[in-house]
């Protein structure tokens, strides 16, 4: 040593990266099923080693140490309401627009939505935050492909793989991305609650006043919008300039300071006389807006999942690499079985989003599907998005005082964590879904609990009748709607494992999840269940 040196640092693991986000995840290659053709593949591939490297990791964390800025005037004192944002985050904006992510609502052929949560699924592991308009988008593609004509201009915008960050007019854009506007102050979750405005100019537009609690993504090119009509609620789209190519009258009043997903900015708007395009009919707003529902669902499922993939990931990453009382943390009993039971949720977690990604592509043309995606989109956003925190954290944990130091990815992942359960409908929101898609598809239940019957057999039929029982209680008495929610999800799980998991990760699974006791915190697996193999099978070392 040098002189000054007090010690030599040593037993600490090298700095986790490098590695292949994809081709390292069996159980996320398996999920893909029939749409792992050898094109899929390879593109997965490459995406998983570019979103695995060292310098895309750093984009991430400078996107989330750069938080960004609000300016509401140009340097002459002109309004103009811009977020400047980090070129860390464009980077990642420009990677998920070339691969496709934010426009396959729009793509031909089979399988573009499984297609695209591989490589989604894999970005959310980088960083998570600009995937919130890379989503809007997505599911915004959902609802102008079904009124394309008034949103004609900005479907090629849409469909475009050009990411363009400037601020200007759409005319001049080569490719464009979509933020929404719906809650607000009064109502939240209740959007029939909503006092925003909007009136014909006999222009065609719609000129709104009114305001927005949460607008996230301010700088899109536009937003869809709810405002009240003389019919009812209606859905407009709202861009940032107006044909003319002046300023849209879109007034940002702050950013909010968020616990985390602090890369994206969210903001409180008012529309002060803003121009908008009616989408679908005066009073169906609701219902048109309602086709961005499903994507934005899925994504909070699927980017949830690949949170939780991340994080034990770089759990058993560390417990590889450091040694406490003679022996690697990997190799200690406790540590193994914690590892290797968070392991399972991480894989229950995979496989149950890509389950229901899959129907959602198989859904216009098949009744059982769809009626999978009716009943099982709420119960699966509540388990996975619930589940993402307190493993999380768990996960942390295993890393020790290292785990809590923002200079690690752990803490970011956990400031991220919660916030997939609250966007998009919170736990509540989420269990009275399900009970809506009883009262209203009835066969949908049906349908759903003859698929876990056929994934487990006998273990199914006893599953199906404990469901059927939280059914009948939850309609009875609406308190109840959790435990059928969660019930309805972790038999999902179970049934998605067994369709594509090695047979010990799905009978560890059932037996702890479904036929377990009661659990309070990760590392409780039976002793019967090899924990190592576990481990090893869901996170090959190499």
């Amino acid at each position: 040593m040098t002189p000054f040196e007090t010690h030599e640092v040593f037993n600490q693991p090298p700095r986790y990266g490098g590695g292949n986000l994809a081709t390292s995840d069996p159980l996320l290659i398996a999920a893909h099923g029939a749409a792992l053709d050898e094109a899929t593949g390879a593109a997965l591939a490459a995406h998983g080693a570019a979103l695995g490297s060292l310098d895309v990791l750093d984009l991430g964390r400078l996107a989330d140490e750069h938080a960004p800025v609000l300016k509401t005037h140009d340097i002459h004192g002109r309004r103009f309401d811009v977020v400047e944002y980090h070129p860390a985050y464009h980077a990642l904006m420009r990677r998920s627009v070339e691969a496709g992510l934010h426009a396959a609502s729009l793509d031909d052929g089979p399988w573009p939505q499984t297609r695209r949560a591989g490589r989604y699924f894999v970005t959310s592991q980088a960083e998570t935050g600009h995937c919130c308009p890379i989503t809007m988008t997505n599911a915004a593609g959902a609802v102008l492909k079904a009124h394309a004509q008034p949103a004609e201009g900005w479907l090629p915008l849409l469909r475009s793989r050009h990411y363009d960050q400037r601020f200007v007019p759409m005319a001049q854009k080569r490719g464009v991305t979509f933020g929404m506007g719906l809650t607000e102050k009064q109502g939240g979750t209740d959007l029939r609650a909503i006092t925003t405005v909007a009136e014909p100019s006999g222009d065609g537009l719609y000129v709104l006043t009114g305001h927005k609690w949460f607008l996230s993504a301010p700088m899109s090119d536009a937003f869809l919008v709810l405002a009240k009509t003389e019919r009812g609620p209606g859905c407009f789209l709202v861009p940032r300039f107006l044909p003319d190519g002046t300023v849209n009258g879109l007034r940002f009043q702050r950013l909010k300071a968020k616990l985390g997903n602090r890369s994206n900015a969210s903001t409180e708007v008012e529309f002060q006389h803003a121009g908008g395009l009616l989408i679908g009919e005066e009073g169906r707003g609701i219902a048109t807006i309602l086709d961005m529902v499903v994507p934005t669902r899925i994504d909070c499922a699927l980017g949830s999942a690949a949170q939780m993939r991340a994080a034990v990931a770089r759990a058993v990453h560390h417990c590889r690499h450091r040694q406490a009382f003679g022996a690697r943390l990997v190799d200690q009993p406790l540590m193994t079985r914690v590892l290797a039971d968070m392991a399972l949720d991480v894989a229950a977690a995979t496989a149950l989003a890509f389950r229901l990604v899959r129907a959602a592509d198989c859904m216009a043309d098949d009744a059982a599907e769809a009626a999978y995606v009716r009943l099982m989109t709420p119960a699966i956003k509540y388990w996975i998005c619930k589940a993402a925190p307190l493993l999380t954290y768990e996960a942390m944990e295993c890393l020790g005082g290292n785990g809590y130091v923002e200079d690690f990815d752990m803490a970011r992942l956990y400031r991220d964590a919660p916030v997939n359960a609250i966007w998009e409908g919170s736990g509540n929101v989420m269990a009275l879904d399900v009970l809506r898609a009883l009262e209203r598809t009835p066969a949908a239940l049906e349908a759903v609990l003859a698929e876990f019957a056929g994934r487990l057999g006998r273990g199914g039929a006893a599953a199906g009748e404990v469901i059927a029982a939280a059914a009948r209680a939850a309609r009875e008495d609406p308190s109840n709607g959790r435990i059928l929610t969660e019930q309805l999800a972790l038999t999902g799980a179970a049934a998605a494992l067994r369709a594509i998991a090695p047979e010990p990760v799905a009978d560890a699974f059932i037996e702890s999840r479904l036929a377990g006791q009661w659990r309070s915190s990760y590392g409780m697996l039976p002793g019967r269940h090899n924990a190592r193999r576990l481990v090893e099978a869901l996170y090959p070392e190499g």
